[in-house]
């Protein structure tokens, strides 16, 4: 699986970004998809994943009720809307496939990833 992230941007606290990644390669029936965030000095943290099959979801505590992950079948293509944003989101968001449909929080469930989009919230 190829993955190919898009969407990053400079935005004012309270803006909204929403971030694309378009799979390819293969079919995603039996996949989960993830996004997960890596701010500068920290570590990469899980923000929020996808079953592909049943379209079940989860998300980290800190971006509950202001993101949303979501995806589009005809497009191979998960996305991640951004709302509210705060200067805290600021990151390098990156997508990830796993096998399996399973929506870990596990980053090393993780076996394919997709190079990084900057997101950055002015105060």
């Amino acid at each position: 699986v190829q993955l190919q992230a898009s969407g990053g941007g400079l935005v004012q606290a309270g803006g909204s970004l929403r971030l694309s990644c378009v799979a390819s390669g293969r079919t995603l029936t039996n996949n989960a998809l993830g996004w997960f965030r890596q701010a500068p000095g920290k570590e990469r943290e899980f923000v929020a994943a996808l079953s592909w099959r049943g379209g079940s979801t989860s998300y980290a505590d800190s971006v509950k009720g202001r993101f949303t992950i979501s995806r589009d079948s005809a497009q191979n293509t998960v996305n991640l809307q951004m709302n509210i944003l705060k200067p805290e989101d600021t990151a390098i968001y990156y997508c990830a496939a796993k096998e399996g449909v399973v929506a870990s929080m596990t980053k090393i469930s993780y076996g394919y990833w997709g190079q990084g989009t900057q997101v950055t919230v002015s105060s």
